[in-house]
């Protein structure tokens, strides 16, 4: 059923962007006041062979237009009188071009109807996602909440960085977003640093010049840092180790054998540790 679902929203939003195309089409050419003879959504299934299906689902002529909807919904298209890559209609192109034929027009128009379709995809694609930006609005850690410091990968302990440093300038520079200390704007410059607290003391980490170029091979696998939280057990999966032995949904590990542990990265290097070990 999932499947289905996903094959038919597919199918929808393909169909929204072929009609907003071929939209595209229709209204340059009728701005400078082509005929347009068809405007059909889908395509008719005798372009593939498939005479046993009809040529259209629904149709409804409105002035010299027919608007038509075809079976396949794998495209679509608009017929503009005298344009041969549509309308295929030797008669018509053997006669003189009429004023209302699209191979009459200067050559300007012409290009404005054919770029007609890809202008109008980018203009939706902008207003889309201005009205996502204005309704969801951009989502980011805030610097300022990342209270219990960093998670230094192996490549930021290179450098000088510390699990537990908290960041508190770029480059001289306080800042909002948190993703800002691993963004290329931050690791692309040269002569950058950041200015972290540790045990209660400020000093200054350089970072090198070619640190995004050794961020960026395949070989490191592992995140360059990340912000340290503190955790609690999400969920239990019925059929696992966690479930048999007792763990519950909003319990807090507080040690591993001896190994005291308040943050995720401290269970993650104890369970690292003992990997493989079988606890009675």
């Amino acid at each position: 059923m999932e499947i289905i679902v996903m094959i038919a929203q597919l199918l929808l939003g393909l169909s929204i962007l072929v009609g907003v195309h071929e939209l595209g089409h229709f209204m340059t050419a009728k701005w400078f006041k082509m005929r347009v003879e068809q405007f059909a959504l889908g395509l008719p299934p005798q372009m593939f062979g498939l005479k046993f299906l009809p040529s259209k689902i629904f149709s409804i002529t409105r002035g010299e237009t027919e608007y038509l909807l075809s079976p396949l919904p794998l495209g679509g298209y608009v017929k503009i009188a005298g344009m041969m890559d549509e309308s295929m209609d030797t008669e018509q192109m053997a006669s003189e071009p009429k004023p209302y034929e699209f191979r009459s027009k200067p050559a300007w128009q012409r290009l404005i109807v054919m770029m007609g379709g890809i202008v109008v995809n980018v203009i939706t694609g902008i207003v889309i996602f201005g009205m996502l930006m204005f309704i969801y609005g951009e989502e980011y850690l805030p610097a300022n909440e990342v209270k219990y410091g960093i998670v230094a990968g192996p490549i930021a302990q290179d450098i000088g960085l510390k699990t537990g440093d908290k960041i508190l300038k770029i480059n001289g520079q306080t800042f909002e977003n948190f993703a800002d200390t691993y963004s290329s704007k931050t690791l692309l410059g040269s002569g950058g640093s950041y200015t972290i607290e540790r045990d209660g003391q400020q000093m200054e980490i350089p970072i090198p010049d070619k640190l995004l170029n050794t961020l960026s091979d395949t070989k490191n696998r592992q995140p360059f840092l990340a912000e340290r939280v503190p955790f609690s057990v999400g969920s239990v999966a019925k059929d696992k180790e966690a479930a048999r032995i007792g763990l519950q949904p909003g319990d807090k590990i507080v040690r591993v054998n001896q190994t005291p542990v308040r943050f995720f990265d401290e269970l993650q290097a104890v369970l690292r540790e003992n990997k493989g070990n079988k606890s009675p």
